[in-house]
């Protein structure tokens, strides 16, 4: 990763106030005064209330965008790679083959996908600060969630249409609702092969020029028909321009530019290093399994796929925090708010070094017995999902867990109930690894350890679990969910007795983070929330929640090591780079398709705009408020956005919509799609 220049460094920002292009606003605080003093112009509510109708969120993780009034649904390949496994067999292969669906009736729907869309944000702070008052401890993360789940019920009675969730923003600063439009039927209606979307592999990942198609369509429906989506953005295949304003709508997943000196040292010793080593120990592990078969290979490439992304974020962020001259403005920054802020909130920076300390002794154990329990298995997943949702549903709604209450479970529900393939090599795989790992960190001596191996060794307990259990099939998942503690205390599943067995010391965890972490720092993040606004006004906004923001900048490149990066990259360069050995293999579509196509054609491009994971799919917005592009990556010093923005050198990626209609039109041809995109 390139060192950060002195020019850059400069507006590296974090507790000071948003300059240049930096910010993830919500929709309700969008800086129209700063970006026309930027730009000379910016958007009016109209504009605003039009892309917050047409923007989407996906679960899994991903942003996207309506671009038809009949629900159809534009993201990234990679936001429905998962979807595209689920569907595929030994015989179909959907993911490396691709996808297109002929007519609506061969639309196939994608288990446990579901598509939001805010239809409204009130402010619950004084609600939630009155139910918190002078609380400390559990009993203020007790009393915080009550009041979140009484808010959120309310809000939303109609839970077959309607979700509802209350975000806490500034690290508990504010409380919002967010009311969502709900999709629970979501269907895959094109997709390119893998080779197009993620040509280049890993090593382009993070890395610009690319030449990614890396787009999908889905579709929403509604009572067995396509949505009615009349408030949709303008499909616009035309190329970027240099230079113009672009805007990304999407759910940035998470940043955490609002954290003190001490929590960015946790960071560095304790949360990078770990994930670093975890992560590629796992690809390691994955690669030399699934080298075992093609079918293997097929069943690991999501998987893998996420691995290895993971683990470049992971470096990014280990090397941005070991930048002196980042690091260094991130303490300046600090070191100003605190200059500003003085002595009138006391010493919130002291209270979170204090909570940041405690959490050091529980760390570990709360990393692999609780946060990160079974790591990448999915049935593990689902049983300790049925094992809590059993247990808390029997509690009244304000007091459960978050994630287990009315306005989550019918979410909750879907996802666990939906047909979704399992590989028994491939849990066996991740199980062994979790629990191989939990006995190193933790200790062989570690009663967690003892009480979670008994006398066998991880692989043979893996292969115990995943051999036995019943959870692969969705109605055996159904049952157990339907029947709530009785069913699970009665089953003789091995893997929910797994569960069951060792969730109480999982929950102990819980609750010692929640009263020695989580009460002191939302208290003081709280504190330190007022002393941002009163010192620098408007000119902030909060951290990513995944939850809906917006962003503006612009087409344009940046120099790198001397050497000016082009702001887009046309299709001839596809072909100059592809060198037939893997990940630079020339998809099978475009390898055929070549006399017809116009080299000329921008295949991706870059901008200015501020994103985070989370933004995969976000469509990329034109002033004229129609759709350019949809942002798929950044380049390799935005990894360092986590924790500050760099307008020199940080670049969204996008993949252009004149290379989509491209692709749809001539090399993966889906004429239909075509024609509803064109309608206006």
């Amino acid at each position: 990763m390139k060192k950060l220049t002195a020019v850059s460094l400069a507006t590296v920002l974090t507790a000071s106030p948003a300059l240049a292009d930096e910010g993830m606003w919500t929709f309700d605080a969008f800086p129209a005064a700063r970006m026309k003093a930027a730009y000379g112009w910016a958007p009016d509510k109209a504009w605003l209330d039009r892309a917050q109708a047409a923007a989407v969120r996906l679960t899994g993780g991903c942003s996207a965008s309506f671009v038809s009034g009949e629900g159809l649904i534009l993201t990234n390949h990679h936001c429905i790679a998962q979807c595209a496994q689920d569907l595929s067999s030994k015989d179909t292969d959907y993911l490396a083959n691709g996808f297109v669906a002929a007519d609506r009736a061969r639309e196939l729907k994608c288990p446990g996908q579901q598509a939001e869309v805010v239809t409204a944000i009130t402010d619950v702070t004084p609600r939630v600060m009155k139910a918190i008052g002078t609380l400390t401890g559990e009993a203020l993360t007790k009393a915080r969630d009550a009041a979140i789940a009484t808010i959120e019920a309310e809000a939303c009675t109609d839970k077959e249409t309607t979700r509802c969730q209350v975000v806490t923003l500034y690290g508990g600063g504010e409380y919002k609702l967010y009311r969502y439009r709900k999709y629970s039927d979501v269907r895959l209606v094109w997709a390119p092969e893998f080779a197009a979307a993620f040509f280049g592999g890993d090593p382009d990942n993070f890395n610009f020029p690319r030449y990614a198609l890396d787009a999908s369509f889905l579709r929403a429906y509604e009572n067995g028909k396509p949505a009615a989506t009349p408030q949709h953005l303008t499909w616009n295949p035309r190329a970027p321009i240099e230079g113009e304003a672009t805007f990304v709508v999407g759910n940035p997943g998470r940043t955490q530019r609002l954290l003190t000196q001490d929590q960015l040292a946790f960071q560095r010793q304790f949360t990078l290093p770990l994930m670093t080593t975890l992560l590629s120990e796992m690809r390691g592990r994955l690669i030399a399994a699934s080298e075992q078969s093609p079918d293997r290979r097929r069943e690991a490439a999501d998987t893998l796929f996420g691995i290895e992304n993971s683990y470049k974020v992971y470096w990014g962020q280990a090397r941005a925090l070991d930048d002196a001259g980042f690091a260094g403005k991130l303490k300046a920054n600090e070191a100003d708010l605190k200059a500003k802020a003085g002595k009138r909130l006391g010493d919130p920076w002291g209270d979170i070094a204090r909570a940041t300390d405690a959490y050091r002794d529980i760390a570990l154990d709360h990393f692999f017995l609780e946060q990160r329990a079974g790591m990448f298995s999915t049935l593990y997943g689902y049983a300790r999902t049925i094992v809590r949702a059993a247990a808390e549903r029997e509690k009244p709604n304000a007091e459960r867990l978050p994630g287990y209450t009315d306005s989550a479970l019918p979410l909750l529900g879907k996802q666990l109930t939906d047909a979704t393939p399992t590989y028994p090599w491939l849990e066996e795989t991740a199980l062994s690894f979790w629990l191989s790992k939990t006995r190193e960190y933790l200790g062989a001596d570690s009663p967690q350890v003892k009480a979670l191996l008994g006398r066998d060794s991880p692989e043979q307990l893996a292969d115990r679990l995943v051999t036995g259990t019943k959870l692969a099939d969705p109605a055996a998942r159904k049952a157990l969910f339907d029947g709530g503690m009785a069913a699970v205390r009665a089953s003789k599943d091995p893997l929910i007795q797994f569960v069951l067995r060792n969730d109480p010391a999982a929950r102990a965890l819980r609750t010692a983070y929640a009263q020695k972490v989580d009460a002191p720092v939302t208290a003081a993040q709280a504190k330190l929330a007022r002393a941002r606004f009163a010192a620098y006004g408007a000119g902030n906004y909060p951290d990513a929640t995944f939850t809906l923001r917006i962003s503006y900048g612009k087409v344009d490149g940046w120099m790198e090591r001397g050497a000016k990066v082009p702001y887009r990259t046309t299709l001839a360069g596809l072909y100059e780079r592809a060198t037939g050995q893997e990940p630079f293999v020339l998809a099978k579509g475009y390898a055929a398709a070549k006399a017809r196509l116009d080299m000329a054609t921008t295949f991706d491009f870059v901008t200015t705009n501020d994103i985070i994971g989370g933004n995969s799919g976000s469509p990329v917005i034109a002033k004229d408020g129609s759709v350019i592009g949809a942002a798929f990556d950044g380049n390799i010093h935005s990894l360092g956005g986590n924790f500050g923005y760099d307008p020199v050198l940080n670049r969204t990626v996008v993949v252009s919509t004149q290379a989509v209609q491209q692709a749809l039109e001539k090399v993966y041809p889906a004429p239909a799609l075509v024609r509803e995109l064109a309608a206006r």
